[in-house]
C-alpha cells in the first residue's frame, strides 16, 4: 500500500467506506494473503479517518474473514482457505433491484421475528415493545425522523422471539443494512406526510403482536417493509 494521501468522503459512516476500500485494495491484490496491514496510524493518514474508524474498520473486515489479528503482532490479510465466510456488501441505495433484494432478505427475517415475538412475548416484551412505539411518536412531535427510536422498536421485537440466533443475525444485518434503513426513515421525513404514515404500520404491527396474532404480525411487517422499499424508490426516482 503507497503512502499517498487519499482522503475519503465523510460519509455517514466512514467505517463502512474505509472498510470497502480496504477490500478493494485486497481484492485488487495490492495486499496479499499473510501480509501484514498498515499500521492504524498509517491507515488513519493516508484516508484522513481518526484510528477508532480505522479500528471498526477493520473489524468489519475480520468479521467478514478477510482479515485475522495475532495478539502482539497487529492484523494480517487471511489466507484464502479461512474466506469462506457469509458476507454482504450493499452498495447502490438508488438501485430497484438492489432495494428489492434487500427488502426479501429483511422481510426473510424480520416478517418471521414479528411472527416469532406475537407468539412468544411476555408482557414485559410488550412493554418494551410499547415504548419504543412511543419514543417514535415523540420524536415525530418533535420534528424528528425518529431513526434510531425506529430501529430500536424492531430490535425490542426481535427480543422478544427469546431466540439469541435471531438476535445475532439481526444484528449483523443491522451493519450491513443499516444505511437503507437510516435512509429509508430519513427520506420518508423529508418527502413530507408520509412520517405518520409509517408510524401507523408500526402501530398495526405492535397491535398484532400485543394481540397474539402471529399471522396478522408477520402480514403487519411485510406490508411495511414492502412500502419503506416503495417510499425509498420513490424518492431516488425524483
Amino acid at each position: 500500500m503507497t503512502q499517498s494521501h487519499d482522503f475519503l468522503d465523510r460519509a455517514p459512516s466512514l467505517a463502512d467506506t474505509l472498510a470497502h476500500r480496504l477490500r478493494q485494495e485486497i481484492a485488487a491484490g495490492r495486499m496479499r494473503p499473510g501480509e501484514r496491514l498498515p499500521t492504524e496510524q498509517q491507515i488513519s493518514e493516508r484516508y484522513g479517518v481518526s484510528r477508532p474508524t480505522v479500528r471498526e474498520a477493520i473489524g468489519r473486515l475480520k468479521h467478514d474473514g478477510l482479515v485475522v489479528t495475532r495478539q502482539g503482532a497487529g492484523a494480517f490479510i487471511a489466507e484464502p482457505g479461512a474466506l469462506a465466510v457469509f458476507r454482504l456488501d450493499v452498495e447502490d441505495f438508488t438501485n430497484r433491484d438492489e432495494i428489492r433484494n434487500i427488502v426479501e432478505l429483511l422481510m426473510a427475517v424480520e416478517a418471521t421475528a414479528t411472527e416469532l415475538a406475537a407468539q412468544r412475548r411476555g408482557e414485559e416484551d410488550l412493554a418494551a415493545i410499547q415504548a419504543q412505539l412511543d419514543a417514535m411518536q415523540a420524536a415525530i412531535d418533535r420534528g424528528e425522523p425518529g431513526v434510531d427510536e425506529d430501529m430500536a422498536f424492531h430490535r425490542a421485537i426481535v427480543d422478544a422471539t427469546g431466540n439469541p440466533f435471531f438476535r445475532d443475525l439481526s444484528d449483523f444485518l443491522d451493519r450491513r443494512v443499516r444505511h437503507f434503513i437510516r435512509t429509508a426513515r430519513a427520506n420518508t421525513a423529508r418527502m413530507g406526510g408520509l412520517t405518520q404514515a409509517v408510524q401507523a404500520e408500526h402501530q398495526a404491527i405492535f397491535d398484532m403482536i400485543a394481540k397474539a396474532d402471529p399471522v396478522g404480525a408477520r402480514r403487519a411487517a411485510e406490508t411495511h417493509l414492502r412500502n419503506a422499499a416503495e417510499r425509498l424508490s420513490l424518492y431516488f426516482a425524483k
